[in-house]
């Protein structure tokens, strides 16, 4: 079937992505600054906003599914979930988490141990416990109750108020009187791809040099520019071809397979390492976490101003933000079915325990090897890089060379679920109806497939992980005000369909 191409909304995805990498191309030095100033600017002014963003969406979240509204299907009758539990499990982790989990996991507490939070010695054993907890916390729940608000927001009046369309405007329709494609509508979606482009460059930005490491330490090619590129091409062919076989042949497949390898590699990991103290400090790292769940969503660092909350919280919750629309978009197309308290726990237990996993088996690890003094990961984060680090802990593994394969395949896997979803949901986007069920056109995911890949690459080519943090930032900061509006026009409308004689 052949739908109508929604143009305005399709040209100005495409104009969105010219417009802001072809001067960063043309002027890398200076658009690099600008946005790393940027940065510094909303961070520092206006950060304690994310923070309660956070907050706010973690109350509301609970306040749906242990109340009257956790029971309502996203279903237009008596409709079954359309994929088994497995597969809906590993699509909706294979698209929130992507690459950038293999990139961040072991190697973060790093730069937590050097430079820790709440005030503790750098390098203290107060510093390593703090480093070994904070990466759980910012992949936790925090991170997937930000995916999980656009979700029921969407999923809601898409499924069971029979909306004709799939976009972030869907969550936002009960203000619009039922009117289709109003400017407050288009304004909305022209928000949501920017956030998109943002936030798939930072993932592709963040893992692309880490899988060419890895790609260089088995074939004992030199890791450079040109490998990342051939990173990237192989990337986009991968779920170019999987948007084009479609969500039940490519996509879930991919994210299936993904999983297993996923478990594979933690096993191997867990047996190889020191199984006993990555497991004494996973469990020590999940209490200091409940301990201090609410003082580390809260915390906005006032007295010391150390920057760590700005560089790591803050540019976490907008990276959140700024991927939860394309998320929640792509959980709804996979969600029918399914009841609010159903997404709501799935989404945020099952995503902080695949997260967390990774943090606490291959992050534990690594920082093992630095307090034993196997591998001074610190010391070659800093000298040589974080790819490189990345390779140096996996070096240590038996059968490293086929750890990193299976490591870089896995990566690579979870960068192509994320963006041919990302592409299923750009093609949806700019789809003017697209009926529940139904797919946008094949020429049209795969069109995405292609274009998403030209931000990150600029990204890369300008280099610098504070570059790619910044861009991250800076689109995110609109969305938070979307969500907003989704919120209250979710609890609107569920109480004008579900509150007693409504």
């Amino acid at each position: 079937m052949t739908h109508k191409i929604d143009w305005p909304s399709f040209l100005a995805s495409l104009a969105i992505i010219l417009a802001v990498s072809i001067p960063l191309v043309i002027f890398p030095e200076r658009g690099g600054d600008y946005l790393i100033n940027l940065y510094s600017l909303v961070s520092r002014q206006l950060g304690f906003l994310y923070l309660l963003a956070g907050l706010a969406v973690i109350v509301l979240l609970l306040w749906l599914a242990l109340g009257r509204f956790g029971g309502v299907r996203l279903a237009s009758g008596d409709e079954e979930p359309e994929f088994s539990d497995f597969s809906w499990i590993a699509m909706l982790f294979c698209a929130g988490i992507g690459a950038g989990l293999m990139a961040w996991a072991p190697i973060e507490w790093g730069y937590y141990y050097g430079a820790p939070p709440m005030g503790a010695e750098p390098y203290s054993t107060e510093a390593a416990e703090w480093a070994s907890t904070y990466g759980i916390f910012h992949w936790g729940p925090t991170a997937w109750a930000f995916y999980c608000l656009p979700t029921i927001a969407i999923a809601y009046p898409y499924y069971a108020k029979k909306i004709s369309f799939l976009r972030l405007s869907t969550g936002c329709h009960y203000f619009f009187s039922g009117e289709e494609e109003t400017r407050g509508e288009r304004l909305i979606d022209w928000l949501f791809m920017i956030g998109l482009l943002g936030g798939a460059g930072t993932s592709l930005g963040f893992s692309t040099p880490m899988i060419a490491a890895c790609v260089a330490r088995v074939t004992g090619l030199e890791a450079n520019f040109t490998m990342e590129l051939a990173v990237v091409f192989v990337s986009v062919l991968l779920f170019a071809t999987s948007v084009w076989l479609g969500l039940n042949k490519g996509i879930k497949r991919l994210s299936d397979i993904n999983l297993w390898l996923a478990f594979l590699l933690l096993g191997l990991v867990l047996v190889a390492g020191p199984t006993v103290f990555m497991l004494k400090a996973s469990v020590n790292s999940l209490g200091l976490l409940v301990q201090n769940f609410v003082r580390m969503n809260s915390w906005t660092d006032p007295f010391t101003s150390s920057g760590f909350v700005e560089s790591w919280t803050i540019f976490y919750w907008a990276w959140w933000i700024a991927y939860a629309p394309f998320v929640g978009l792509f959980v709804t197309r996979i969600s029918r079915g399914r009841s609010i308290r159903q997404v709501i726990f799935g989404m945020t237990g099952y995503g902080t325990l695949g997260a967390g996993l990774f943090y606490m088996i291959i992050g534990n690890y690594g920082l093992s090897l630095q307090l034993n003094e196997s591998v001074m990961v610190t010391e070659v984060m800093a000298d040589q890089g974080v790819p490189a680090a990345i390779v140096a802990i996996l070096d240590q593994l038996p059968l490293a060379v086929l750890a990193i394969s299976i490591y870089a395949v896995i990566a690579l896997i979870f960068s192509a679920t994320t963006y041919d979803s990302a592409s299923y949901i750009l093609a949806s986007v700019a789809t003017r109806r697209l009926p529940a069920g139904e797919d946008p056109d094949r020429w049209h995911r795969v069109f995405w497939a292609f274009a998403l890949a030209v931000l990150p690459l600029t990204l890369m080519f300008i280099g610098g992980l504070k570059v790619v943090q910044s861009a991250t930032l800076i689109v995110s900061l609109p969305l938070i005000a979307v969500g907003v509006l989704m919120s209250v026009a979710l609890v609107r409308q569920l109480r004008a369909d579900h509150d007693r004689g409504g």
